[in-house]
């Protein structure tokens, strides 16, 4: 599993204080850095080095989030498959979860423009975090 914590800036609430639907997103996707460094260590964004491109994501909201206090994305790898994997996220404030939501990562070759296999060595270190069935919520 991979953990970040954010810290919701003014502009991430709207006037009732609660946390807009769009950021989540965002929030998802910042906690899918240690995936992606998985695969691109260095982080570069340049076309012919970069190897992931996402076909799905989905989201479900199923409590209020707020502007404080902090929450916890946790992350997930739930099922690894050929050419893509899925990952799972959890938004987690004040002990509650909050919002969930999967995204399916495609292994892509930007220059041919195709999804590739799975590299061995790369599915290994996704397995390492596995989401395993007990925490399923």
């Amino acid at each position: 599993m991979f953990t970040v914590t954010i810290e919701p800036r003014f502009g991430d609430a709207d006037g009732l204080g609660h946390i807009n639907n769009i950021v989540l997103a965002m929030w998802f996707e910042t906690g899918r850095n240690g995936v992606f460094r998985i695969f691109n260590p260095v982080m570069n964004l340049d076309p012919a080095a970069w190897n992931l491109i996402l076909a799905h994501a989905d989201y479900d909201y199923l409590d209020q989030m707020f502007l404080y206090p902090e929450v916890e994305i946790r992350t997930w790898i739930e099922k690894i498959g050929v050419t893509s994997f899925t990952i799972y996220h959890e938004a987690w404030q004040e002990g509650r979860l909050c919002a969930k939501g999967h995204v399916v990562a495609v292994h892509y070759d930007f220059v041919r423009h195709e999804s590739t296999p799975l590299p061995e060595d790369k599915r290994k270190l996704l397995a390492e975090h596995l989401l395993p069935a007990t925490d399923r919520q």
